[in-house]
């Protein structure tokens, strides 16, 4: 066939001719269609459109025959003395064109490559085989050349192939594996089992990015569990540091974990499907969710309060994305108090504002912002934020249950600001929602 004994350009070229066939003057040509895929192996193209083009005279397309599902086409009969191209196109494959056909061939060998399916015209077809009539014959040596590089890229392409399906493989055992270890709160064996389905394919953000959310929750609920066996074991100071210290190692570590597979998913390019963009989504928005819990626990613990001051970036994306009201309530009075007790009074301001604005009568909002308003009352020494802080305390003391974990606290230092600050509470209207 063509590609076999000429060097040509592939230049998305083909052609087409008009003929009559005397049939006491003509005779049969028969053949094959196979594709050879990127695999190296070849399969014969059922159902491909084979036209028939007389190259030796004028314009005009020929009769057209298909192949069966071996790929096989016949054409009872081509006019003795003419030279015949064909043309042969079908979904999956790229045009492709024999040349120089003659009546009587019944042994057509046609491969073509994968590609678009594209029908070509008859000036693409007649100007393929100009181009071929002028090229040069392939010599021995290109040839072997040539033979050997494709071998080449048919190796790499196998061992690549390979490579992949034996990380898939990892991942796949990984994951379930490491899932089953996680639920039965193993979690030294699942944060194992995680990290060799990570270190198999640590860059593909089909599965990275969701093996390190899980990697990072393994390490945030040892933390947790770690925090809380040392709360109950009446161990001294000395052993409750060495435990806290523990349980900062693994936040912080989840932390990264987390860091990682965000980046993972940054770097990726954007899926063209609908469902490869709502797996990036939701991989991003679990990781965030589960970035927030490992601050809030950061400060909650007192394992590392500093850290509280770098959350806000991470809410920020996580608020970002969230869709329902109530989880970006919870999750601006969390930042608020992360903020809190790291120190960031105004930080803390912002956030329980935020969390009123869509909840007026959240009584952990209220609580937060109030206290929050009087810490910068007292830095600043301004009578108006304890003013302001007084009246939210207030309107929590009024709201909240009188079980809630500050009332008591709250109604106390109420008198106190009366006294020290010279402060009465006022009714405080609800913050206006930002545009």
């Amino acid at each position: 066939m063509f590609k076999i004994k000429y060097l040509v350009a592939i230049l998305a070229v083909f052609a087409v001719a008009a003929f009559t066939v005397p049939a006491q003057t003509s005779a049969p040509v028969r053949g094959v269609v196979k594709v050879q895929k990127k695999d190296g192996t070849q399969a014969p193209v059922a159902d491909a459109t084979v036209e028939a083009y007389r190259v030796d005279l004028g314009k005009g397309v020929g009769p057209t025959s298909k192949t069966n599902k071996k790929g096989e086409f016949t054409f009872v009969g081509f006019q003795l003395g003419g030279t015949y191209a064909l043309s042969v196109s079908a979904p999956g494959i790229s045009p492709v064109v024999e040349p120089a056909v003659k009546p009587g061939n019944e042994n057509v060998l046609i491969i073509a490559s994968e590609g678009d399916g594209r029908k070509p015209s008859e000036d693409e077809v007649r100007q393929f085989v100009a181009n071929a009539a002028n090229a040069k014959p392939v010599d021995s040596k290109t040839a072997a050349k040539e033979n050997e590089e494709y071998q080449k890229k048919l190796t790499a392409y196998n061992e690549e192939k390979k490579k992949a399906e034996d990380a898939n493989k990892v991942v796949n055992a990984a994951f379930q594996e490491g899932d089953k270890l996680f639920k039965a709160k193993n979690y030294d064996a699942a944060i194992a089992k995680f990290d060799e389905g990570i270190n198999a394919d640590p860059d593909f953000e089909g599965s990275a990015p969701i093996l390190l959310n899980y990697k990072a929750a393994a390490l945030k609920n040892r933390a947790l569990d770690t925090f809380n066996k040392s709360i109950a074991s009446g161990a001294d100071a000395a052993a409750k540091a060495a435990e806290l210290e523990k349980v900062k190692a693994d936040l912080l570590a989840a932390a990264e974990a987390l860091d990682r597979g965000l980046a993972i998913l940054k770097k990726a390019p954007a899926s063209t499907d609908a469902a490869g963009q709502k797996t990036a989504e939701t991989s991003k928005k679990n990781i965030l969710a589960n970035y927030t819990e490992v601050y809030r626990l950061l400060v909650k613990t007192r394992a590392d309060v500093s850290k509280g001051k770098d959350a806000g970036p991470i809410f920020a994306q996580y608020l970002a994305g969230e869709t329902d009201p109530a989880a970006k309530t919870k999750a601006q009075v969390t930042l608020g108090e992360i903020m809190l007790e790291a120190g960031e009074s105004q930080a803390a301001v912002d956030a329980y504002t935020a969390a009123l604005e869509a909840s007026p009568d959240n009584v952990d909002a209220l609580s937060g912002l109030g206290l929050s308003l009087v810490n910068l009352g007292y830095v600043n020494n301004d009578k108006t934020k304890f003013q302001e802080g007084v009246n939210y305390l207030q309107k929590y003391v009024n709201l909240a249950p009188q079980d809630h974990k500050f009332k008591s606290d709250a109604v106390a230092l109420i008198e106190s600001l009366k006294k020290e600050q010279n402060v009465t509470p006022q009714k405080v209207a609800p913050p206006r929602k930002r545009p």
